[in-house]
């Protein structure tokens, strides 16, 4: 669909906080690569921008049409108050017809000077654990979206929803849930192969996991497992600031030998890391979705994961667990999920096949057919949108 008056597609852009490969990032890539396609049944194919708080690492440098306000985090008063101008300015000079923010800063930034500049539509995406808002964010995200800033807010699980349902109706209203899909994570190498192309150990029992390396995914947990375990190896791709503790516990444990710090990887080599797992552990404590670990187990790698509401949600096909759950924090307790899944060949097979379907359940197509209902003005539903008073002017 062209925009009203010109020629042009109708132009998004999408705005996340930092340029790093997470798992906000990887939803960001994979949604505006297929809305950037012409839809299954001759629906429009959008002008698709990505543009980022700043950059952390190189794992977003590749996308498509890929702006960057700042090279690093803006820090003194006087660094934000350029950084908040030139953002403006770039928005307003991408001129794009619908702004979808995500994380909470994405969201709070982007969504109150997307309105500012007469942006047509804004769609802001709750993907931010609520462990990880401040409460000062929290109140001005509430205020924000009370006041009309975003035309809809999604939710990408029924456990995220319910973390807003407290809020008042004014807010609650332009909630929509748009579960997450995501696209496969496969590769064409057997195991062996697989960890000849990491240089991991071709014979070990190998634990895996990929995660951005915060406190929040307690990946020191996962690291716990081996010095009572002297068989078990650790795979680890990610970065974040985490990364130097991480380091120091592995040295600490006496097992840096044994845990292989891979880095942050490309969306394409994701698959070949877990075609080289037995195992993929999920200690995180904080998630709204758990990208990560559905990846993993839709792969055919069984997972075992902390025991939050929302990774029962994510991982269990028509009320069948495809998972193992666990309180991650008790350090035997995981041990034995592990070990089980090694020695019960029954047990891994099952879970296995039960992970292989949940492409149906967390479809890629039926995110994308969401978003573009609601980029045109509808719900998911078909109903219209709400429609906030206009108070900037068009850009």
């Amino acid at each position: 669909m062209a925009v009203r008056g010109t020629t042009r597609p109708t132009r998004l852009l999408f705005v996340q906080t930092q340029a790093e490969m997470a798992g906000a990032q990887e939803i960001s890539r994979i949604l505006g690569e297929a809305l950037a396609r012409a839809g299954p049944a001759g629906e429009p194919a959008y002008d698709v921008h990505h543009l980022f708080l700043y950059r952390k690492s190189a794992g977003c440098d590749d996308f498509p049409n890929a702006h960057f306000a700042a090279r690093e985090r803006p820090g003194n008063p006087l660094a934000k108050a350029a950084f908040f101008a030139r953002l403006a300015l770039m928005m307003r000079a991408i001129g794009a017809d619908v702004v979808l923010p995500f994380q909470h800063y994405g969201n709070i930034v982007a969504g109150p000077l997307a309105r500012l500049i007469g942006t047509r539509r804004i769609i802001a995406n709750h993907v931010s654990a609520p462990a990880t808002i401040s409460g000062t964010v929290r109140r001005l995200d509430r205020l924000l979206g009370m006041a009309g800033a975003y035309d809809v807010m999604t939710v990408n699980s029924q456990s995220t929803w319910r973390d807003y349902m407290a809020y008042p109706e004014r807010y609650r209203r332009r909630i929509v849930h748009v579960p997450h899909g995501f696209a496969r994570k496969t590769a064409t190498l057997d195991k062996a192969a697989a960890r000849r192309a990491l240089n991991l150990p071709e014979t070990a029992a190998l634990l895996g996991t990929v995660a951005r390396l915060h406190p929040l995914k307690r990946i020191d947990l996962a690291m716990k497992l081996l010095p009572g375990n002297p068989d078990l190896h650790l795979a680890i791709a990610g970065q974040g600031p985490d990364a130097d503790r991480l380091q120091a516990v592995a040295a600490t444990l006496a097992i840096r030998d044994r845990v292989h710090f891979l880095g942050e990887r490309r969306p394409d080599e994701i698959g070949l890391l877990l075609a080289s797992l037995d195992v993929f552990v999920f200690p995180s404590e904080a998630e709204t979705f758990g990208l990560a670990a559905v990846e993993a187990a839709d792969a055919g790698i069984p997972v075992v994961s902390h025991d939050m509401p929302v990774m029962r949600e994510v991982l269990q096909v028509e009320g069948a667990p495809c998972a193992l759950f666990v309180d991650a924090a008790d350090t035997e307790a995981f041990a034995a999920r592990v070990r089980r899944l090694l020695t019960d060949r029954a047990e891994y097979d099952q879970l296995s096949a039960l992970g292989r379907q949940l492409g149906a359940a967390h479809s890629l197509e039926a995110m994308v057919a969401s978003y573009r209902a609601l980029i045109e003005g509808t719900t998911p539903a078909g109903r219209p949108l709400p429609q906030p008073a206009r108070t900037g002017k068009a850009a």
